[in-house]
């Protein structure tokens, strides 16, 4: 009977001990964005969803939508449309924007790189509006490209009606879109030189120097975050796509509808703390990264170069094996000059054993243009002799 009692008591109070960090990390889980409308965290390479709450949810992202914006930007850079250091000139409709703004006059001019720093770390809505006019023509085409990019990257639940944010009808997106076109940004490495700072200032040599802070405040305080982009209107409330980095793993963490600034950070901070305490990553590929040559019909070169168009990682638990992952080519069976760099010709499938882990666009590395009738005659000729 003595014994008895001595189990019961033992057991009364080691139990709780026992089960503590159990429970402690289920509801810890559950409470990782509890006062936000929507959120979810994504690991960055992989795409795969680490948490979510109502991530399909349509809401007002407020100045989220930059995000979408610089997308089109760095793209326009990437492919050598325009250049960091060439001049945008400001219309007198950039310039009348509300809400958050760099305060550009009309007919002022910036380079491409400071309407950048305006845009990521500002949140300009001027500077906004005066690159998608430089890019597009008008704000309209740019909100064109804008939703022809959401198709693209097969989002379902985005539109957009401008590239500000700015309160209107029928402009919404989810948590989940967002951190799908911040994963989309983030192949461009060269945008977190912008997104990560917490300072800079434009107009440096005038009178009318102006210091940018950026809105994003965890970029200063979160070791690691080095973007994206807040948002904030009445409609959305507080809202943050923000990304870290820590090793070799990065994460995106996105916020809906927090009530209030300090919300919208703790929510995103959990969210982050949760992903490196638990999760790692094994780097495959980094981006542009030459995978296969891959033979072009037609073209000035018979061969391209076939490179990945993302970081490509494994995601772990801490402390499991990265051993049976394989990889999978899979190459377009013909392929056509004249070839755009980054086109898209192939994937590239990481599996383990059979389960497939996720899979990525490989896309052309330069380049490949019509072969002239002359180059053609020469192979074909070439080709004659030799069997002859």
């Amino acid at each position: 009977m003595r014994r008895f009692l001595m189990i019961m008591v033992l057991t009364t109070f080691l139990f709780p001990l026992i089960s503590q960090p159990v429970l402690a990390n289920e509801k810890s889980t559950s409470e990782l964005a509890d006062k936000a409308k929507s959120a979810v965290l994504v690991e960055r390479d992989t795409g795969e969803i680490l948490y979510d709450k109502n991530s399909n949810e349509q809401l007002p992202p407020a100045s989220m939508t930059k995000i979408m914006t610089m997308i089109l930007i760095m793209e326009a850079l990437d492919t050598g449309k325009i250049t960091m250091t060439e001049k945008v000139r400001t219309s007198e409709y950039a310039a009348s924007m509300g809400g958050s703004q760099i305060f550009l006059e009309p007919g002022e001019e910036m380079t491409v790189n400071e309407m950048l720093k305006g845009i990521a770390i500002g949140s300009g809505n001027d500077a906004s509006v005066a690159m998608a006019e430089h890019i597009a023509g008008s704000e309209e085409a740019f909100v064109k490209m804008m939703n022809d990019k959401v198709q693209e990257l097969g989002l379902k639940n985005t539109k957009f009606q401008n590239p500000t944010g700015l309160p209107t009808s029928n402009h919404y997106s989810t948590s989940y879109d967002m951190a799908m076109m911040a994963k989309e940004l983030l192949k461009y490495e060269d945008i977190t030189n912008y997104t990560g700072k917490y300072e800079d200032y434009l107009r440096e040599k005038t009178d009318k120097k102006f210091w940018l802070v950026n809105t994003n405040r965890l970029v200063k305080f979160y070791d690691g975050v080095d973007g994206v982009k807040t948002g904030y209107t009445s409609e959305a409330k507080y809202c943050l796509t923000a990304t870290a980095k820590k090793g070799n793993m990065r994460v995106i963490a996105v916020v809906f509808g927090a009530d209030t600034p300090k919300d919208r950070n703790s929510q995103i901070t959990k969210m982050l703390d949760y992903a490196f305490s638990q999760y790692e990553t094994s780097p495959v590929h980094e981006r542009d990264a030459v995978i296969a040559k891959a033979q072009v019909n037609k073209g000035h070169k018979k061969e391209v170069n076939v490179v990945t168009s993302e970081p490509i990682s494994v995601l772990l638990k801490k402390g499991a094996s990265a051993k049976e992952i394989t990889t999978e080519v899979k190459l377009k069976k013909t392929i056509h000059a004249p070839i755009q760099k980054g086109d898209e010709i192939g994937t590239i499938v990481i599996k383990k054993k059979n389960d497939v882990l996720s899979t990525s666009p490989l896309v052309a590395g330069e380049e490949i243009k019509e072969a002239s009738w002359w180059q053609l005659f020469k192979r074909s000729f070439s080709i004659f002799t030799q069997s002859s």
